[in-house]
């Protein structure tokens, strides 16, 4: 008795709603109707995976340490600029980045420039700074005032990167690995040696000079990471004193990222 209710209710639902619902016909082209309708006002709430914009990784803070390759100490007595690489530490504060796609439906794929200050010291024997005479040429002075005396040689230039960047989504869309290399250029803004010492309280001597350095300089640069393991490397072609004027040393950095914006 109860099964034929229902299905008697079930029955005059459907009927009533067949005699209730209406269709109208429309006497018009259905292709000028869907010209009509603007579909990215329907999707503008949704992502679209093709429109989403390429964005390189630059900005951030970098931290690396500092090695001088194929020295040539020729003229030289000593091998004055050898350093402590891991006590040599590079800091670049990359505050600007700008992003390039090359592609047109894809997001993978592009270029990454932008600007940063690069902060670079290098760790010399404690005893050891540097000079440079009337002809621009460095040379060596031994400096003592205590047995806990450290030398430090300081530069710190602007970094202008000019990369080209590929990201490989991996298990998930916003997970990237990428690679990116290309070329760096870089304008001094100031260098100096600094020794640190003891007497009655700490003292330093800072002497600031261009030190027959480079103003303009360039380099490779290489970077890559996965999520928050991301590391880098350069290595700068120009020399590090100008021809003639120090020995022939080449700047090499390695390190990671600390933070990226």
């Amino acid at each position: 008795m109860f099964a034929t209710a229902i299905l008697f209710v079930s029955t005059f639902y459907i009927v009533s709603a067949q005699e209730t619902d209406t269709i109208i016909p429309i006497d018009e082209n259905p292709e000028k109707i869907l010209r009509k309708i603007d579909v990215r006002a329907i999707a503008q709430n949704g992502f679209n995976f093709w429109q989403d914009k390429f964005t390189g990784h630059w900005a951030g803070v970098d931290f690396g340490f500092n090695a001088l390759l194929n020295k040539d100490y020729l003229g030289y007595n000593s091998d004055f600029m050898n350093n402590d690489v891991f006590k040599s530490n590079s800091l670049y504060m990359n505050v600007i980045q700008q992003s390039i796609s090359l592609q047109h439906n894809h997001n993978t794929l592009g270029l990454v420039t932008g600007l940063g200050i690069h902060f670079q010291s290098y760790r010399l024997d404690q005893n050891t700074t540097i000079e440079r005479n009337n002809s621009d040429v460095i040379f060596p002075k031994k400096l003592f005032f205590n047995d806990n005396q450290k030398s430090k040689f300081s530069l710190v230039s602007l970094t202008i990167p000019l990369l080209a960047e590929m990201q490989i989504p991996i298990n998930h869309y916003n997970n990237r690995l990428y690679v990116s290399g290309g070329l760096y250029f870089g304008y001094r803004l100031g260098s100096n040696t600094k020794i640190k010492y003891r007497t009655d309280q700490k003292e330093k001597l800072k002497v600031p000079d261009h030190y027959s350095l480079h103003d303009f300089k360039y380099g490779f640069m290489f970077r890559t990471g996965y999520r928050w393991i991301n590391i880098f490397a350069t290595y700068e072609i120009t020399p590090l004193f100008k021809e003639n004027k120090g020995p022939v040393l080449t700047p090499f950095t390695f390190g990671f990222t600390l933070i990226q914006f």
